[in-house]
Order: C-alpha cells, then structure tokens, then sequence
C-alpha cells in the first residue's frame, strides 16, 4: 500500500507499506515549502505515479502549478512525465503537466494514459516554423522507455477527457470562449464517442454560471453508459446515459433535500456500485447489492466509525481498502481480505489522537429570521456545564461549499477548550439546491451573513450559549464572514479571527486580471455598490472586538495583500489587531508547527475574551 504520512512541519513523505510483513519503506519526501506532495497510486507492482505542486510567485501574481512524475520502486528512480520544458520554444506557462486517465498493463511493465498539456511554441530566431498553438492532448506513455505516442492531438478548448477505465478515450470536455477569444464564457461543451469509433458526436453542455446543464461523472464500460448530474426540480440528479448513439438518458437517483455528489467504484476501470450525497450526515447508495450488504455487516462491526467506505481495492478486487471515520474519529483505515474474512487495521488518520476522547457532533436546524431553516452542525465539549458556555461560531469557506458530519479538527480543538461550536450551512451553501445556494454568499452577502448571526441566537434561545460571551472565526470565505459579521454587528462577537479571508471585494475582482476565468469571477464576486458595502475592509472602524489574522504570503486563493491592508485598517482606527504572517505557505497553511502555533494563539484569544 503506498500513502501520503506528515512528516514534521511542512513536510510530507511517500511510504510503502508491505501488507505481509507489515515493513515500511520510505520512498520520497517533499518540504512543503515550494512544493508539496499530493497524491501517489500503484501503476504496477513497481512503479508509483505521484503528483506534487504548490504556488510560485510570479511577479505580482502567484501562480499555482502541478506536476506528474513516475517512481521506479526498484531502482530508485524519478522520472517526469509532463512535457519537458523547452526554454527556447515556450510561449507560455505550463502551470499543470495534465492528469493521469487510466493506469494499463502490458508486456513492457506498464504504461499510463495521460492528458498532457502543452503550452504555444514558437520558431527560435531564424527557423522558418509555424507556431503551434498548443493546448491539451492525450498521450500513452511506456513507464520503461518514457517513450509518448499520442492518442489525441492537443486542441487549445480541450479542458478533460475522459476513458471508460480500460484505455479508450470516450468523451472530451472543450470550453467555449467569448468573442474575444481570450475570455472563458463558462460553457463547456461535451463530445462523446461510441465503442470502437474515431467519430466525436454531440453530447451535450454545462454552464457553470448557473450550474445548469450537464455534468459528466464517470463512464462505465460494463452497462457502455456515461453517469452525470443534471438539475432536476432544483437539485442536482443523478442520470445515465447510453453512449451507443442513442443518447438515452434514464434517471438513476434523485434526493428531495439535497443533491446527489458523486459516484463511487472500487477500483479504476471497476464499474460504478452506488452514489453519494450528504443530508444530516454523509451517505452512499449502492446499486451493487454485494457491496451494499458488506457495507451494512461492517457498519455493524465498526460502530464507532459509522462513515464506511471503500477506498481502493487489488487489481482482482479481493482486498479491499475500507476507511471508517465518524465525528469523534478521524479515521481508520483497514485492508478485508474478502476470502478469509480478516480485517486488521493498518494506518490511523490522526495517531496523536488515538484513545483521546472527543466531541461529538450534532446536526441541528434553526430557523432565520425569515423562516428559512438553516441546517448546522453542534459540537459541544465533553463534561462540565451544559448551558451558558462560552460559544464560537464557524462559518465555513467557499462561499459554495458546505459542512459535513464528520470529525473536524478545528471544532473538535475549540471544544476541547470548553467551547460550544456551532457551524451554520447558511443561504450560498453548496448541496441544499438552487434556491438555497442563491446568487452565493458575495453576491447575496447580507443573506448570508444574517444566517451566520442567527445561528448565534439559536444557541442562546436554546439556553447553550452565553450571549455575552460569542466569538467567531472562519477561513477563506469563512474569515471574510467573521470580519463581516464584526463589522456589521459590532457588540456581538468579543474576539474575531479571521484565517486568509477576503477583506475587499473590489481587490478580489482586481486579483483575477489577466486570468481567463477574470470575466466569470468578476461576475460571480458582482460590482456597484454590493463591493464597498460589503467589504470589511471599507468597515474596519465599526469592529470594537479583538482581531487575530492569519495568512501565508503564498496564498493564491486569496492574496496576503488581504490581511495586511486590515490590519493596517485596523491599526488605524485603534482596533487591538494580531498578525500572523507566513512564509511559502499557501491557502491551507498545510504546517504542522504553523498549526500548532496558530491554534496556540486562537486559544489564548479565546481564553482572554470568552473564557473561564
């Protein structure tokens, strides 16, 4: 089994563990400060595909690049798989090498389906050569030899394709530009081809400015069907669709409440056995019964773990990798031998916390001061008091994102403190439908924010929480909301913290200049007065509580420039401020002493304006 371990700080190493003897082997490490690993998986029995990147600094900007590379088990070896960098030619930044399609065995030791992309070349000084345009392409590539041969030219609007797992590539994905032709106008267009043909056809289109349309999930050889999501009454729906021409499309899984998210199969090239979606808890749905039964037999066996899921599996599917995980444990993971029953544990999520005892968490609803109800999950501390308890509310990020049942480090560490938690899935959550999710949070900012504080209430009309002693904190998004909510309402909250948020809306416009994507996010962030009215940073005098932010100076989600323009708007308008700034650290802080300090400093915070 080859996985990701934290190894300190900001590094992480590969390691490989052998099943049978339980020996561990590292293979390869990353010190997270230019790049980080991400992912690895098994090609064959000897090599390892593992993907690495991280963010750059390019000029004014920071860029977020990508990159695949092979390992050769037995020999130690790396090698890249992207195309090789050619200072000369290049007219242009590849930030992604592209992704792995499919794994294949063969005679020569393996190969990989790969969609690489290459960037505009153009003739050196003197070369008689017409340029090239570039643009993303598909290519087989012998693990051996590294020698490439191409299976689909590259195309400058071809943005995914997809195989159906055993090696043919079935559908590509091409977005559709606006006039200028530099411009993204949020369309993608589908193309499909049927079993044995070269011959593209119509498929089909998504918007993603109204996430409306089409939204290919997975292909699935065994039943020659395309499975997607498509809106129906609202909420995204679950369908196949025959890819033999006919484009019969049958609805496979609807939910009255939320939307379907994903497919699950065991294994790449295995076919689809159920789907998931998320109510008050996370759910699978399993059309195959085997994997249903087993799946139940082993919620009954791990009762602690009730989030159960499979993993990965052995080419043949006869060990199967389970994960089980729950509110208050962060995860197991356990390899079944499906012929001899047995299922030992293997690897813990969390080891430091292991036998430590946790918060459980709750699924409430409240009801905003419109009536909506607002679904949100409670985490209480263990022991003690069960009513008027200091209380910190934790908007997620996004904006269109939402939380989920399940174990969550920063709520089970406030609790841990003797905090009440509550973390409210206001209107701009993403998995609640269309009506719910809105114009979203930036847009709609006032709805959103106006959710947030009426979670607050709902702790202190349901006699859990102390009124006078409410903190807030969130990242990302979540941070814009916790100085926002500040701002707004200035004798609420007696401490904020806010971790790499938004501070101004107009500079978030201004930080997609020069992208592709500048229009949409332009459109989705909205303009005119929403952007002053609802920017903190415009609104740094009306905050009376305590400020702590926290941000990494690689951050290309949200710019540094962020949090250090509050804080000096802050300063200025005499509001007691903290700043933790970071070096090479991106969006998610992905440091384990960054962390340990960061929670350090939110505890003393908390412990000065709320605590006991």
């Amino acid at each position: 089994m080859v996985y990701l371990s934290a190894d300190g700080g900001s590094r992480t190493v590969v390691k490989v563990l052998d099943l049978a003897s339980q020996k561990e082997r590292r293979i390869i490490a990353s010190d997270g400060k230019h790049e980080s690993l991400q992912w690895c998986e098994f090609a064959t029995e000897s090599w390892i595909v593992c993907r690495y990147g991280g963010n750059a600094p390019l000029g004014n900007l920071v860029i977020t690049f990508g990159r695949l590379a092979t390992i050769d088990l037995d020999k130690n070896q790396i090698k890249p798989l992207g195309v090789r960098v050619d200072a000369e030619r290049d007219n242009g930044i590849r930030q992604e090498d592209g992704r792995i399609l499919d794994f294949l065995t063969d005679g020569s030791g393996g190969s990989v389906l790969m969609a690489r992309n290459h960037v505009p070349q153009q003739a050196p000084v003197g070369e008689a050569r017409s340029d090239s345009a570039g643009g993303m392409g598909v290519e087989r590539i012998d693990l051996s030899s590294m020698h490439a041969s191409t299976v689909e030219e590259p195309r400058r609007d071809a943005s995914q394709f997809m195989t159906d797992g055993r090696g043919s590539v079935r559908l590509v994905g091409l977005e559709q530009y606006a006039q200028d032709g530099e411009q993204l106008s949020g369309i993608t267009k589908f193309r499909f081809r049927i079993a044995g043909s070269k011959i593209w056809r119509d498929l089909g289109e998504y918007d993603s400015r109204d996430a409306s349309g089409m939204w290919p999930l997975a292909i699935d050889p065994s039943i020659d069907s395309l499975y997607y999501l498509q809106k129906r009454d609202g909420r995204d729906a679950l369908f196949t669709m025959k890819l033999d021409g006919s484009n019969r499309s049958t609805l496979v899984a609807k939910n009255d409440r939320v939307d379907i998210s994903s497919v699950l199969r065991v294994s790449r090239g295995q076919p689809v056995i159920g789907y998931r979606y998320s109510d008050e808890r996370p759910r699978i749905e399993y059309f195959d019964p085997t994997y249903q039964t087993l799946a139940a037999a082993l919620g009954r066996a791990l009762p602690n773990t009730p989030i159960i899921e499979f993993a990965g599996s052995s080419h043949d599917a006869t060990k199967l990798l389970v994960h089980g995980s729950g509110d208050t444990s962060p995860g197991t993971y356990y390899v079944l031998d499906r012929a001899t029953r047995q299922m030992p544990a293997v690897l813990l999520d969390r080891p430091e916390l292991d036998e430590k005892t946790l918060s459980p968490v709750r699924a409430v609803s409240f009801r905003a001061a419109d009536g909506t109800q607002i679904p949100a999950y409670l985490t209480m501390p263990t022991g003690g008091a069960r009513t008027k308890l200091p209380a910190v509310v934790l908007p997620h990020g996004g904006p269109s994102s939402r939380d989920e049942w399940g174990f969550d480090w920063l709520a089970q560490f406030l609790a841990s403190q003797g905090y009440v938690v509550i973390q409210p899935n206001y209107r701009g959550s993403a998995g609640f439908g269309d009506d719910f999710l809105g114009e979203n949070a930036f847009r709609d900012w006032r709805k959103a924010i106006s959710d947030i504080r009426d979670s607050g209430d709902y702790l202190v009309a349901q006699g859990i929480a102390d009124s006078k002693r409410m903190a807030i904190l969130g990242w990302s998004y979540g941070g814009y909301a916790a100085l926002q909510s500040a701002a707004t309402d200035p004798d609420r909250y007696k401490a904020v913290i806010a971790i790499a948020p938004v501070t101004d809306l107009s500079a978030l416009r201004r930080d997609a200049e020069g992208f592709t994507n500048e229009n949409l996010t332009k459109d989705f962030i909205g303009k005119d007065d929403n952007l002053k009215s609802g920017s903190p940073l415009h609104h740094a005098s009306a905050i009376k509580a305590p400020v702590l932010l926290v941000h990494g100076d690689l951050d290309a989600n949200v710019r540094v420039a962020h949090s250090q323009r509050m804080e000096a708007a802050l300063r200025k308008a005499g509001t007691p401020v903290e700043f933790l700034h970071y070096k090479q650290l991106e969006h998610q802080l992905d440091d384990s002493d960054v962390r340990t300090e960061m929670l350090a400093h939110i505890g003393a915070m908390l412990d000065k304006t709320i605590g006991h």
